[in-house]
């Protein structure tokens, strides 16, 4: 180990700052977020450093760097293209005992910066000693997606009832299990999920019953979580933390088999999905299944395609599971006709094209469609049709016996956003015709208007062909 990593306060502490450039405008930022009070000592500041000054930021002395600075200081940054003053300031920081740090100059630093994760009061210091800087930042950037941006709330909200866990449950070993659970239950998610509110009333309520044993394990809880439309790099960061730390899975078929795979390795799986005409398990019990889950104590995830309240029945299992007293939380998905129409290269909402767009499920029931016609034919809006291949034929006829003109372009996204994407597109009175031609297997997307003629020219990013 090359450097001793270490945190120091340096709040209202005087530290030197050598140069007036963006470089040592970058320092003076990360310094400033520890209080410090800041002198910076160049004859010319960057923009950035002189917005800084006029807010009363740091003090700045406009002229050349003296021996004399470097006196009462207890940090030293150096960022100038003077390689002679660079060496010069790093001496005389060294010789006074003054820790010195010096840009893109390892051998003149006595200490070095490392790439921060920031959420706080939680710091995570991410270094490779300076030899490989990049490495570091990439690093980091991967760590950044796997830290929930409201943890520096739960570590205050954690500190601010220390002692209040401590009366409630004075033995050690069991507040020390109150806690391995605090951090992975309902209370911590409320934090996370910026309800602080709610995880206050939560906690009251398990101190009162916690009692000398400190169990909160019977307490379980349900995340209703959007998986997107099947690309996993569409999930959102709650949506991955969720998924690696649920106790049991519920599951529909149109979840693909990568997002499944970054699902918690030991979690129970249990499928729940449903296809025209064929229901692995009804809407019914489903919802019993997660109240029963969820009541033996567990992490119960109920993994839906696209986002759980758009045709996803979110809203009538939160209704079950809120008349049952379970705590629940939801997480959006990237709903498939944003993704699907994304992917596709189509706008759904165009200037010149489409002020408007409508959301319409196309699952006929008894062999019918019951939808608002007239109001799905209006000019100057984009149609968007779920679960509508199977009534094609019944959509596109009723469309034109409303009064849709039957050469409105129209697409169908099949297997949108997964490496099996294919796009058809034709006018509204051919998509049935082209849909059997091209015997998509679905699930599909269709949609309907004049922005699909965009697709051609719009069509930025093909990741797949079709």
């Amino acid at each position: 180990m090359k450097h001793l990593p270490i945190f120091l306060d340096i709040k209202d502490r005087p530290v030197l700052v050598v140069g007036g450039g963006e470089l040592a405008a970058r320092k003076v930022e990360s310094v400033l977020k520890a209080e410090a009070r800041i002198t910076v000592v160049a004859e010319d500041l960057c923009q950035t450093l002189q917005d800084m000054a006029e807010k009363g930021s740091l003090e700045h002395q406009a002229r050349a760097f003296d021996d004399g600075d470097i006196a009462g200081v207890d940090l030293v940054f150096v960022a100038t293209e003077d390689e002679d003053l660079n060496r010069r300031v790093s001496s005389l920081s060294q010789d006074a005992g003054v820790p010195v740090n010096v840009v893109d100059r390892i051998d003149l630093c006595t200490f070095i910066m490392p790439a921060l994760i920031d959420r706080s009061p939680m710091l995570v210091a991410v270094s490779s000693g300076g030899d490989a800087p990049i490495i570091a930042r990439v690093l980091k950037a991967r760590l950044e997606t796997f830290i929930p941006a409201g943890l520096g709330r739960l570590a205050e909200f954690a500190g601010a009832c220390r002692d209040r866990v401590k009366d409630a449950i004075p033995e050690g070993p069991l507040r020390l299990r109150f806690w391995e659970h605090f951090i992975h239950g309902p209370i911590a998610e409320y934090i996370l999920a910026g309800q602080e509110e709610a995880a206050g009333n939560l906690l009251d309520e398990t101190l009162a019953s916690a009692g000398e044993s400190g169990d909160i394990t019977s307490r379980g809880e349900v995340y209703l979580v959007g998986s997107g439309p099947g690309d996993p790099d569409l999930l959102t960061f709650r949506a991955l933390r969720l998924m690696q730390q649920a106790d049991v899975v519920l599951h529909d078929r149109l979840v693909t088999d990568d997002i499944m795979e970054l699902v918690r390795k030991d979690a129970e799986r249990i499928f729940v999905g449903k296809r025209r005409g064929d229901h692995a398990m009804p809407q019914e019990e489903i919802s019993q299944l997660m109240v029963r889950l969820a009541k033996e104590g567990k992490r119960v995830l109920r993994l839906k395609s696209g986002d759980p309240f758009v045709f996803g029945r979110g809203g009538e299992e939160i209704d079950v599971l809120s008349s049952e007293g379970i705590h629940f939380q939801v997480v959006p998905g990237v709903t498939a006709a944003n993704g699907c129409a994304a992917y596709a290269g189509i706008p759904l909402t165009h200037r010149d094209h489409a002020q408007s767009c409508v959301f319409v499920t196309g699952h006929a029931k008894d062999d019918q469609l019951d939808l608002d016609w007239p109001m799905l034919v209006r000019p100057s809006q984009t149609l968007v049709v779920y679960m509508g291949l199977d009534s094609l034929p019944m959509l596109t006829e009723k469309l034109i016996a409303h009064g849709a003109d039957p050469k409105t372009p129209a697409a169908i996204v099949d297997n949108g956003t997964r490496p099996g994407q294919r796009v058809v597109t034709a006018p509204l009175e051919d998509l049935a015709r082209r849909a059997r031609e091209e015997d998509l297997p679905g699930p599909s997307i269709i949609i309907v208007g004049s922005v699909v003629t965009l697709r051609d020219r719009l069509s930025w990013f093909k990741p797949f062909p079709g």
